[in-house]
């Protein structure tokens, strides 16, 4: 009856969107061939054997991988596109790749079989309510930035009134023994006490993995998403507000390859984008055609208010180099139900949207949400279409 209740709140959670800039892991794309063959030979032929053992001995694998299940049922993005060109060897992927220089089979298979690439995003989605008190970055480095880009959002597109949390996603939280057992016992495990022990194997993998880094590697928060309002009350866990978290992976990323100065707000930008989307009762079918004009519309939201004079008023041509990078990362697996638009696609939408305030009549003049998205829809055919 347990697992049931848990099952039947994972289908509540995926009635949402939930949007995500979370990049699939597979060897032609987020991590190279090279880096997943850590001993070449060994993961191709003691991998499935490896994997079987550490099934036999782990719950959370024998319950069917509840986290997969949710991850699944919550990605309402299928998508079939015609690939263009497309380079996913950038400075980011070189960058991330080279952080598992040290990892080994038993760094992945913990990594995976632990959920160790989930339960940071699954508890700042479920537990992190409230934008008090919140930190961006490992070292709260991103604080300020963080703060003034989502004031200047709430006031360039008018939704100050809708409430959103914007909330931060720690590898850290791995490290404390409470939170752990609270997301495992809420998705992953059907007792109290099997949450509780595997919360105390979870912070001791974490703890003396050194690869791991204490939980600040950035593969377990390389990731940015939106979440609209859910009532989960009758779950034990009350109303979730309006949300937006913000990985401190994916922010060390792109600052480590030099665009600091933009990546934050426009990461930041793109995930407002679908709070407006949730306000406008944009709707989010289960189609190719529809998640790729909803995050395509969200990368030219994004662009608007970047390049825009009143919005963070940025260099257009600053915005286009970051966003030459940002979107190759994890488009060219143009098979993924999680695709966004190819690189082209995505770039033209921005472009387009660039156009749009920098060719205005009324210098200064911001359009309303409900006059963007009906231009926009008028284009979105030209823009597919490239």
């Amino acid at each position: 009856m347990l697992q049931m209740k848990r099952l039947l709140m994972l289908s509540v959670i995926a009635c949402l969107f939930i949007t995500s800039c979370k990049k699939e892991l597979s060897p032609s794309d987020q991590i190279s061939t090279q880096t997943l063959q850590v001993k070449g030979t060994e993961l191709q032929g003691n991998a499935n054997n490896a994997l079987g053992n550490l099934k036999a001995s782990n719950p959370l694998l024998q319950k069917g991988r509840i986290e997969e299940i949710y991850k699944l049922l919550i990605k309402q993005r299928y998508k079939q596109v015609s690939p263009t060109p497309c380079n996913s060897s950038t400075p980011l992927q070189t960058w991330l790749d080279n952080q598992f220089a040290d990892w080994t089979l038993q760094s992945w298979n913990n990594a995976f079989g632990y959920a160790l690439l989930d339960l940071p995003g699954d508890y700042a989605y479920l537990f992190e309510n409230s934008s008090a008190n919140q930190t961006f970055g490992t070292r709260g480095e991103y604080n300020q930035i963080m703060a003034k880009t989502f004031k200047d959002l709430n006031r360039f597109f008018n939704m100050e009134s809708v409430g959103i949390v914007l909330a931060a996603m720690h590898g850290t939280t791995m490290l404390d023994k409470e939170k752990v057992s609270k997301i495992l016992y809420a998705f992953y495990v059907p007792t109290q006490e099997l949450a509780d022990y595997y919360a105390n194997v979870v912070v001791d993998l974490v703890r003396s993995s050194p690869e791991y880094r204490n939980g600040n590697h950035p593969i377990f928060t390389f990731n940015a998403f939106a979440a609209p309002e859910n009532d989960l009350t009758q779950f034990g866990y009350g109303i979730l507000p309006n949300k937006i978290v913000m990985g401190d992976g994916i922010l060390d990323g792109y600052s480590a390859i030099g665009f600091s100065d933009v990546a934050p707000q426009a990461i930041l930008a793109h995930e407002m984008a679908h709070h407006v989307q949730f306000k406008e009762n944009v709707q989010f079918y289960q189609t190719s055609e529809s998640a790729r004009r909803t995050e395509l519309m969200a990368d030219a939201f994004a662009a608007y208010y970047l390049s825009h004079a009143k919005g963070a008023a940025m260099q257009w041509k600053r915005v286009k180099q970051f966003l030459q990078v940002f979107f190759n990362i994890g488009d060219c697996a143009f098979n993924s139900s999680g695709h966004h638009g190819t690189p082209t696609q995505r770039m033209a939408a921005a472009e387009w949207a660039y156009n749009l305030g920098n060719s205005a009549q009324k210098q200064g003049h911001i359009i309303s949400s409900a006059q963007f998205i009906a231009l926009f829809d008028a284009v979105l055919p030209s823009l597919t279409s490239q």
